[in-house]
């Protein structure tokens, strides 16, 4: 079965319209299907060329938060790419903006952002170091994410790599 990308990803929040809001207002994707009044909602990527990107389905206010990873097994993130390094910081921004960034890392050949949706579920936003830049000893790591430092080293506007980033 050979899989060239991922299509979208399906969650069950607390209340579908708030969560719809979040995606909308931090990370600029839209509304393209609403079903059952609003319990359930599907959303695009700006750039994306799927019919939707993320279905919310309401489960309401009384479900408890995820437990996956720590008692129970179960998703821990979905990851997004960004095009650009100007993209990641500008999304780091709207992200810090909403109270919802958790984390910072850079990974090597991936610049990464971790933040939580209004239900506690992580997700992430990358950029990816393009092939023809990666160099030898650019590893997989776990350092703290200075995207100032990344733009001066890979240029701002310089689009990411598609996929994993891996020389031909």
């Amino acid at each position: 079965m050979p899989v060239t990308r991922m299509n979208h990803a399906v969650l069950y929040v607390r209340d579908a319209a708030r969560t719809a809001a979040f995606y909308r207002d931090v990370l600029d994707f839209r509304v393209v299907f609403e079903m059952a009044g609003g319990r359930a909602i599907f959303l695009q990527a700006p750039a994306s060329t799927n019919d939707h990107d993320l279905g919310l389905f309401t489960v309401g206010e009384g479900a408890a938060a995820s437990d996956a990873g720590r008692t129970t097994v179960g998703l821990y993130h979905i990851a997004w790419e960004v095009d650009t390094l100007d993209e990641l910081e500008r999304v780091q921004s709207r992200l810090v903006e909403h109270g919802a960034l958790v984390g910072a890392t850079d990974h090597g050949t991936t610049k990464a952002l971790y933040a939580h949706d209004p239900d506690g579920l992580e997700f992430e936003v990358s950029w990816l170091v393009p092939a023809a830049l990666l160099t030898p000893g650019m590893q997989a790591r776990m350092a703290p994410l200075d995207i100032a430092a990344e733009k001066a080293r890979f240029g701002g506007a310089t689009r990411g790599g598609v996929g994993i980033s891996s020389p031909a």
